[in-house]
């Protein structure tokens, strides 16, 4: 039996004019994933700018902006699959002004393509970019060291790079970091391997895609429900049957759930049983299951009539966490206000937004020394520690345990604008501060 190709979510990222989206398109060029009227609109662009090739950079440039400024503004999506593997890569911006939409599609990714120019080696973003996907806890980064062509295929130069992605990625404690020699422009370990550069003897950009084992299993982690809507049709319902049914819908986070399986409902840590698992289907009712695992989305049926609403959290009764008003968090801030002590945001936790207040800002990442450093409030794209005391309890994990729990974001209560994505450290140990400190 032929094995079933598995997906593989990865996301761009590196500074501007690094040549992402030129090595994107490459990388869908030379695959042969990209669609004969797709490549000759490009090519009849290239033409009318006076270019002698194709600039394989529109494939994903996609917007007008993107094509006159010469830059990726927005995250582009793009699909395709070879005979090991399917992948869905987000194409990320690359200026500063917009690490948000960085930190947006590397946020689900299981490994990041970061681009180094050969010529100018590790800079400020790069430092950045290795800073976030060690933030996100992404498995795998690899790092395309591109216009190798433009230092003569010189491997002394690669390995000098190489050298100080290292350096960094040790200090920031990211697993798994990995740098291939290439030039996207003329096609150079990109899919297949160059004969120009002979002093590199590892596979190319695609081959590592092809082989990276997926490693984050939410199905092999805690079972965890975060609640989107109670079903109730009571007299809506058009079945008589149906008038009394009770159900809880949203997304599997993590985990497995089995009808008989007992759990809990947080925040209020009422323990009751599962005794009906029901599956979305289209065109017909919907169809009971014996269980469900991450990523479903069903609905859930419980044995006693607990008070459950949205942004309730039902999670595996042997392992359900505790609730907490106070977390110490990472975030990446997004916004051109800063953030300071006593600031008053929206914190949206899986399908809960409560009120909370900034405790205090204890830090900031110095991207130079890769070292947490004191600092009273964060500017745009400043990576700091935080503590926030929230309005209501919110089932937080740590980040490390769970990405999916234990991620939230940061809202601005007035224009509803997203201010940070946080990642939850350990929730904090008591506090000696009285509650009028914390006056939400």
């Amino acid at each position: 039996m032929t094995a079933q190709p598995t997906l593989l979510r990865l996301a761009t990222a590196g500074s501007v004019d690094d040549g992402k989206s030129t090595l994107v398109g490459r990388l869908l060029h030379d695959s042969k994933s990209v669609l004969a009227d797709q490549l000759d609109a490009v090519e009849r662009v290239s033409r009318d700018r006076g270019l002698a090739t194709a600039d394989l950079a529109l494939l994903t440039d996609g917007l007008r902006a993107e094509r006159e400024q010469g830059i990726t503004i927005d995250v582009a999506y793009r699909y395709f699959a070879t005979a090991e593997r399917s992948f869905i890569l987000a194409d990320c911006p690359g200026h500063v002004q917009y690490t948000r939409n960085t930190v947006t599609g590397a946020s689900t990714a299981d490994a990041v393509v970061l681009l180094v120019d050969a010529r100018k080696g590790v800079l400020e973003q790069t430092r950045r970019h290795l800073a976030v996907a060690a933030l996100l806890r992404v498995p795998h980064v690899i790092v395309a060291v591109n216009k190798i062509d433009l230092v003569g295929f010189d491997g002394d130069v690669f390995t000098r790079v190489r050298d100080q992605l290292a350096d960094v990625a040790r200090e920031l404690g990211l697993p798994d970091v990995r740098a291939i020699p290439v030039s996207a422009l003329e096609g150079d370990n990109v899919v297949d391997r160059s004969s120009r550069t002979d002093w590199y003897d590892g596979p190319s950009l695609l081959e590592v895609l092809e082989t990276l084992p997926v490693a984050d299993d939410p199905a092999a982690e805690e079972f965890r429900f975060p609640v989107q809507v109670v079903l109730r049709p009571q007299g809506a319902a058009r079945d008589e049957a149906q008038r009394e049914y009770r159900g809880y819908a949203g997304q599997v986070a993590s985990g497995v759930v089995r009808v008989g399986d007992e759990v809990t409902v947080l925040p209020s840590g009422r323990r009751t049983r599962v005794v009906g698992i029901d599956a979305p289907q289209l065109g017909g009712p919907g169809r009971e299951l014996d269980e469900a695992f991450a990523p479903m989305s069903v609905a859930l049926r419980l044995a006693d009539e607990v008070d459950v609403a949205r942004g309730d959290l039902i999670a595996a009764a042997a392992s359900a966490p505790e609730p907490t008003r106070d977390l110490v968090a990472t975030v990446c801030w997004l916004s051109d206000v800063p953030l300071s002590k006593r600031g008053r945001v929206l914190l949206k936790h899986t399908t809960r937004t409560t009120r909370a207040i900034v405790g205090s800002v204890d830090g900031v990442l110095d991207l130079d020394q890769v070292t947490i450093v004191g600092a009273e409030d964060l500017g745009l794209n400043d990576i700091g520690r935080i503590r926030l005391r929230t309005a209501d309890p919110v089932v937080a994990e740590p980040y490390s345990t769970s990405r999916r729990t234990g991620a939230f974001l940061l809202i601005d209560p007035q224009s509803g604008a997203t201010l940070a994505a946080g990642m939850v450290g350990d929730p904090l140990a008591g506090d000696s501060r009285r509650d009028d400190e914390w006056d939400i």
